[in-house]
C-alpha cells in the first residue's frame, strides 16, 4: 500500500494476437511482440512491480519482453472470455447476433462458450485478491479482463463494455481502503 493507502493495479493488455484473421479468446495464439525500443520505454514507465499474467501463450510472451529477468505468476482467472464454438472462426464470418442492449450483450453467451457476465464472475475474484495484496502489481492479461476490471472498478458489468482496450495499452486502477476504486487511467498507449 502507498502512504495514503491505496493500491495500484496496472493492466497491460497483451502485445497485438497473431491470430490470422480469426477470433483467438482461449484459442492459444502468440504474440506479435513491438521492437526492443518500445518494450524499453514501456518498462521504464512502469517501473519494478509484481508481475501476474494469464497462462495465454500472448500474454507470457508479453509479460517476459517487459521483464526478461522476472518470470511472471499465472492466474487461469485471468483468461480471456470463452467464444465457445465461435473460437477460430474468421472475424467475416462470426454471426450477427443483432442489436442488443449492453446488458443483453454483457449476458449473451455463444454457443458452448461464456458470456461477458460470466468472464467478469471468473475473473473478480482474482482481481480482489491482487488488490488486497502488497506492492504494485502488473497484470497482463487480455481486453476482456482489463473490462472486467473496470466493471469491478465502475460497479457495472454492462458498462464496461464500452470501453476501448488497444494492445499494449496500460489501464491503471487504485484499490481504495474500504473497498472501493479509483481509475486513473483507460487505454493509455505508450510510444
Amino acid at each position: 500500500m502507498s502512504a495514503e493507502g491505496m493500491r495500484e493495479l496496472v493492466f497491460i493488455r497483451h502485445a497485438p494476437a497473431r491470430h490470422g484473421g480469426c477470433l483467438a479468446g482461449r484459442r492459444d495464439v502468440p504474440a506479435d511482440l513491438p521492437a526492443a525500443a518500445t518494450l524499453a520505454a514501456l518498462r521504464a514507465e512502469l517501473g519494478p512491480l509484481r508481475v501476474v499474467a494469464s497462462p495465454a501463450l500472448r500474454c507470457r510472451q508479453t509479460a517476459a519482453a517487459l521483464w526478461p529477468d522476472q518470470e511472471p505468476e499465472t492466474d487461469p482467472r485471468l483468461w480471456e472470455q470463452d467464444f465457445g464454438e465461435w473460437e477460430g472462426l474468421p472475424f467475416a464470418d462470426l454471426p450477427d447476433i443483432g442489436t442488443l442492449s449492453a446488458s443483453e450483450l454483457a449476458a449473451h453467451r455463444p454457443p458452448r462458450g461464456e458470456s461477458f457476465a460470466d468472464l467478469c464472475a471468473r475473473a473478480t475474484p482474482a482481481i480482489a485478491a491482487l488488490a488486497a495484496g502488497e506492492g504494485r502489481v502488473a497484470v497482463v492479461a487480455h481486453a476482456g479482463i482489463v473490462r472486467a476490471a473496470l466493471a469491478l472498478a465502475t460497479g457495472s458489468v454492462p458498462g464496461a463494455l464500452a470501453f476501448q482496450v488497444a494492445p499494449l495499452s496500460l489501464t491503471r486502477l487504485l484499490a481504495l481502503p474500504g473497498g472501493g476504486w479509483s481509475v486513473a487511467g483507460v487505454n493509455r498507449v505508450c510510444g
